[in-house]
């Protein structure tokens, strides 16, 4: 009896930004659930001793939450929940110490640490390519093909040269950074974005609305051109 079941292709499969996203904000809420139960707790202690072990115990928790995690589990819950795992290059889980440095680089670097997925062969972010590792699905057989690719292929003879696609993206780049200030300029004069909310980051509401708006904006047209780019789908730097 023939099976309904679909063939799985051989080799590991990586996540897609989307569901490392929802395996981000997951985790993001877990952290509101603590922070906001330790202050409501400790906002009724009558104990200041209590109030700050409390705190203390938090920011802990939080700062080890992922290293330790990722180290023993191979993810968080977020990434659990997600059919996610991270891992280390060399196979099996990240070391204690991979793990940890990998949380400092993605909480230093922030949106921007994902930047590069796009241009990389295994979908990394930059916290991954500085500690070696990935972030893979942890079950093929609960995954839908959306959710994660393939090892993509440098071996295109029809693509330019690593090094020339990475001149023209850095142009496009700088032509990018000329044209969100050019933008943040037109805002000024046209009185939608304050000098002050700019300058010394005192925001009204609606400058707040817009300063947003034109950051999100930017970092999407950075990820646009780099994954462009490295694709070779840039003029200049077009795949044959």
């Amino acid at each position: 009896m023939a099976s309904d079941a679909p063939t799985l292709t051989p080799g590991p499969r990586y996540a897609r930004f989307s569901r490392r996203l929802k395996a981000i904000l997951l985790d993001w809420m877990l952290a509101m659930v603590l922070l906001f139960g330790a202050l409501a707790v400790a906002s009724n202690a009558q104990s200041d001793a209590l109030a700050r072990t409390l705190g203390v115990s938090v920011v802990v928790i939080l700062l080890l939450y992922e290293p330790i995690l990722v180290w023993r589990t191979g993810g968080t819950l977020g990434h659990a929940w997600t059919n996610l795992r991270v891992v280390d290059d060399r196979g099996g889980h990240l070391s204690f110490a991979k793990a940890l440095a990998r949380f400092a680089i993605k909480s230093l670097l922030g949106w921007y640490s994902f930047l590069t997925m796009a241009a990389t062969r295994r979908n990394q972010a930059i916290h991954d390519l500085l500690t070696h590792s990935t972030v893979q699905i942890r079950d093929p057989a609960k995954a839908n093909p959306g959710q994660f690719i393939t090892e993509r292929s440098e071996d295109d003879p029809a693509m330019p040269s690593r090094l020339w696609r990475t001149l023209v993206t850095v142009v496009y780049l700088a032509l990018g950074v000329l044209l969100y200030f050019g933008v943040l300029a037109a805002l000024l004069r046209g009185g939608i974005l304050s000098r002050a909310c700019l300058n010394h980051d005192i925001c009204s509401g609606g400058d707040r609305i817009v300063d947003v708006a034109a950051a999100v904006a930017f970092l999407l047209m950075i990820a646009l051109v780099i994954g462009m780019g490295w694709r070779g789908r840039l003029f200049g730097a077009r795949k044959a």
